[in-house]
């Protein structure tokens, strides 16, 4: 069952998306779920390439430009992203800051500043004992980080940006 925790990221979420252990966690995927036009949730996947935590309050993403999680991240500025791995299950409920912004290096790519607004993490409960996550949602094969579009997808979340 799932309990809010905060406002803000915890420390060990704030660790989890911080990119200081990228390469560990390439390959694990976590849905990101924005709302469509229709009120319905519509989900993506992205991966620890595509996020950065730069505070307990805020975070970047890059995604596809044209795709439908950006125009429904536009038009209602929400998302919930889900962290489901075999030591954590946590929803981040996000709100959008900014973006999209342009990335440079690549035009099909658009990055969006969001802020953190809730955070809730999933414990079995008494009922269900000691069931777990033995294992997140992964991928292959793994990106490769010299690749340009991995280059341009973390220069765009290297450090936080909006419009002032």
């Amino acid at each position: 069952m799932s309990a809010v925790v905060g406002t803000s990221l915890t420390p060990a979420l704030r660790e989890r998306l911080s990119q200081r252990d990228l390469a560990a966690r390439l390959g694990a995927a976590m849905p990101l779920v924005t709302v469509d036009a229709a009120g319905r949730p519509h989900p993506m996947l992205i991966s620890y390439l595509e996020i950065r935590a730069y505070d307990a309050g805020s975070v970047g993403v890059v995604i596809q430009a044209m795709s439908g999680s950006a125009r429904n991240l536009e038009a209602r500025r929400a998302a919930t992203l889900v962290v489901m791995d075999r030591d954590v299950v946590a929803y981040v409920k996000l709100r959008l800051v900014d973006g999209p912004l342009p990335v440079r290096e690549d035009e099909r790519l658009a990055y969006f500043m969001l802020g953190v607004e809730e955070v809730r993490e999933d414990h079995a409960t008494e009922e269900e004992g000691n069931a777990r996550i033995v294992a997140g949602p992964r991928f292959e094969p793994l990106p490769d980080l010299s690749s340009a579009w991995a280059r341009a997808t973390l220069s765009a979340v290297a450090s936080p940006r909006a419009r002032a």
